[in-house]
């Protein structure tokens, strides 16, 4: 099993994760995973810290001449703005200093119901940890999914769909035209017309100290069929796919194919047609069997049926209001406005990469589980031993 636990606060020395179950013989190298690092700290709308740091990662463990060793692979991201938060986060008893104490919980955060559970008189007890500073680890952490599913053809990528109720129209382009679009693009979405419409919201919610919210759609193109189960419910990969998502701070709703939409239209309008073409394995495909659509967003059942899977996630605008909303301070119990930390306007651009990264590891994880082996080679053989099954029947 492929799995991954991660520590650190926002402001603390660094961010940590140890990855298990990472098979060996996986070429991996910082360089790449610092692609994505970056991509995570770009996007229009981002705040004051994205410019203090510059986020790269060290492999600690579990790796040995770009290879993985079949151990747990660590992972540090260094906290560049930790040299103006020692004596604020020190570790030790005599660094407690009650002047600074956050006492003021924002609207919309696991400050006061985090406080409460933990017994904490110190707002930053919790919002450290809370903070989505801890989704850098988590894209590092994707990074490497994404590079082994890569060896086996699958692809993971996410755009902008929606912002601010901006809708972005989708063009009839192929994957790779539609992927140099999204590159292209401040907001990481293909539509120029709303980008620009996009633009003007946010500086304007810059502008009255207010913040954007969106929808993000990830793809994950070359999918096997087979991956999850349908008999145990734990083993179905949209729901293990969206336990992922909605752990992402600030997402409230995730959804696969139509979606919402299905329970809108009837049956005939939503299920999609199965065909069957002998022709198809000479030209590449897995399958003889295939769909025209792919409402379904590529899982029935709880399992992959070889079309793309298309998740959706809505990622809420985000709390921490330069025009802070009202709150009570927990220490006098009176009105007043919220704490502000340092945050963004908009980071549903920036929000595409966790969302990809959470979405990889779990079908990597999904894949290991089907095609098992404790090496590269040994999931390669498998896996091209099923592919031969499939194109069998």
């Amino acid at each position: 099993m492929l799995r991954y636990l991660t520590a650190g606060e926002s402001h603390g020395p660094q961010l940590t994760a140890i990855v298990e179950g990472v098979p060996a013989g996986l070429k991996i190298a910082e360089e790449i995973i610092n692609v994505d690092l970056a991509k995570r700290q770009g996007g229009y709308g981002r705040g004051g810290r994205m410019q203090i740091e510059s986020d790269t990662v060290s492999i600690l463990s579990g790796v040995r001449w770009g290879e993985t060793l079949g151990s747990p692979v660590t992972l540090a991201i260094k906290n560049r703005d930790w040299e103006n938060w020692q004596e604020k986060m020190s570790i030790r008893e005599s660094g407690r200093d009650e002047k600074i104490r956050v006492t003021k919980s924002r609207p919309g955060h696991a400050d006061l119901p985090g406080l409460m559970k933990y017994a904490h008189k110190d707002v930053r007890n919790i919002l450290e940890r809370s903070s989505a500073r801890e989704t850098a680890i988590r894209v590092a952490v994707g990074a490497i999914a994404k590079s082994f599913l890569s060896e086996f053809g699958v692809e993971v990528y996410g755009y902008v769909a929606e912002l601010g109720g901006i809708v972005a129209e989708k063009p009839s382009v192929n994957k790779e035209a539609m992927r140099e679009l999204i590159a292209e693009s401040p907001f990481y979405t293909y539509d120029r017309a709303a980008e620009a419409r996009m633009k003007t919201l946010v500086d304007r919610a810059r502008e009255s100290g207010d913040s954007v919210g969106g929808v993000i759609e990830v793809i994950a193109t070359g999918m096997p069929v087979g991956l999850g189960s349908h008999v145990h419910w734990d083993r179905k990969l949209d729901a293990r796919i969206s336990f992922a998502v909605m752990s992402i701070q600030a997402i409230k709703c995730v959804e696969f194919g139509l979606g919402l939409e299905s329970a809108r239209r009837s049956g005939s309008l939503v299920h999609d047609e199965i065909y069957y073409d002998s022709s198809r394995i000479s030209k590449g495909d897995i399958s003889c069997f295939y769909r025209k659509t792919n409402n379904a967003g590529g899982i029935e059942g709880g399992i992959s049926n070889g079309e793309d899977i298309v998740v959706r996630a809505a990622m809420k605008p985000i709390p921490t209001l330069y025009a802070p909303l009202q709150t009570v301070d927990i220490s006098t119990k009176e009105p007043i406005a919220a704490t502000v930390e340092r945050s963004d306007v908009c980071a549903v651009p920036a929000a595409t990469v966790v969302v990809e990264a959470v979405v990889a590891f779990e079908i990597a994880n999904a894949f290991i589980e089907k095609f098992g082996g404790d090496s590269m080679l040994e999931i390669r053989r498998n896996f091209d031993s099923y592919i031969q099954y499939l194109q069998s029947i």
